[in-house]
């Protein structure tokens, strides 16, 4: 999928019909998903398809199929947003919410996409070719091991950036991006990025601002995760974080996009093994209880003692 979205930047940036290409051929796939995408890609996209031999669909057909599959649904069932001017998904708090002049800026550079639940954005170590700003869906943030231990370091919402911190640098990403459902994305490229930076300087506040909060939040991470007593106080520490915002004081909380036991392992640097065996533990002490796939917190007040 990412590489789709490369070639689509190839394509319109540097005019490269064979980049334009390898998009118009994943609209003939057979797997869904990538079909999907490269259907969406062309639909956004500013330039039109090179001429098509009498080997591959013509520009007609493509543009019918387009406009088909285009009326039916959107890809991945997600609102598309063509542009951030007229963007309605943004809101107060989102990394993107900069003044109209500069927001027209950042549209001139911008790659928007949409991506399906298990696609990698960047992998650690990689050279950094831009950031990510996650319109819609959740991201999976992880860092692997020598020995292929996999911890998740948190989960990226809406409105977040991804891959800053590489990208002013100019070192690797320090971690690997996943998308954990299906995703609205756009992406900026390192140059276009620092170029900006450079121009407006709302661009460089607010990019240092997230730095800040990024830096805060993993201090606090490694703190809660360090300095738990127990792997129950950190399961359980995870487990309040879930909770939803702004309720702190109902009987029970509902926890439905609880995460896999693999998931909250890889959370608190446990074993699946352990996760299971405290989560357990945990309902025998009533403290919680399964719904099906949802996880309801029955008593807060002996989660959070547990925690300290």
């Amino acid at each position: 999928m990412l590489y789709l979205l490369a070639c689509q930047v190839e394509w319109e940036q540097r005019g490269d019909t064979g980049a334009a290409w390898e998009v118009i051929s994943a609209t003939r796939s057979s797997h869904a998903d990538t079909r999907a995408h490269a259907l969406a890609l062309l639909e956004r996209s500013q330039n039109t398809p090179p001429s098509l031999s009498s080997n591959g669909p013509t520009n007609r057909h493509c543009r019918q199929t387009l406009t088909t599959e285009a009326g039916m649904r959107t890809p991945y069932g997600l609102e598309i947003v063509e542009s951030c001017m007229g963007c309605k998904v943004s809101r107060e708090g989102f990394f993107c919410r900069f003044s109209q002049p500069v927001l027209r800026s950042l549209d001139a550079v911008s790659h928007h996409t949409v991506m399906p639940a298990g696609a990698l954005l960047f992998v650690e170590g990689q050279t950094p070719r831009g950031i990510f700003v996650l319109c819609s869906g959740k991201v999976k943030l992880s860092t692997t091991s020598k020995e292929g231990k996999v911890l998740i370091l948190k989960q990226a919402e809406a409105g977040e950036v991804m891959g800053l911190s590489a990208v002013i640098s100019g070192t690797n990403y320090e971690m690997a991006a996943e998308t954990a459902s299906a995703c609205q994305l756009n992406f900026i490229g390192r140059q276009d990025f620092m170029s900006l930076m450079q121009r407006e300087s709302e661009v460089g506040v607010r990019s240092a601002m997230w730095l800040s909060r990024e830096f805060q939040g993993a201090y606090r991470d490694i703190h809660d995760l360090v300095l738990a007593r127990s792997s129950s106080g950190k399961l359980a520490r995870l487990l309040l974080s879930c909770a939803p915002a702004g309720v702190q004081h109902a009987d029970e909380l509902h926890l439905r996009a609880a995460m896999t036991h693999e998931e909250m392992a890889q959370r608190i640097g446990s074993s699946r093994e352990t996760v299971t065996r405290l989560l357990s533990d945990l309902k025998k002490k009533r403290l919680i209880r399964l719904e099906g796939a949802t996880l309801v917190i029955r008593n807060r007040t002996g989660l959070e003692a547990l925690a300290v």
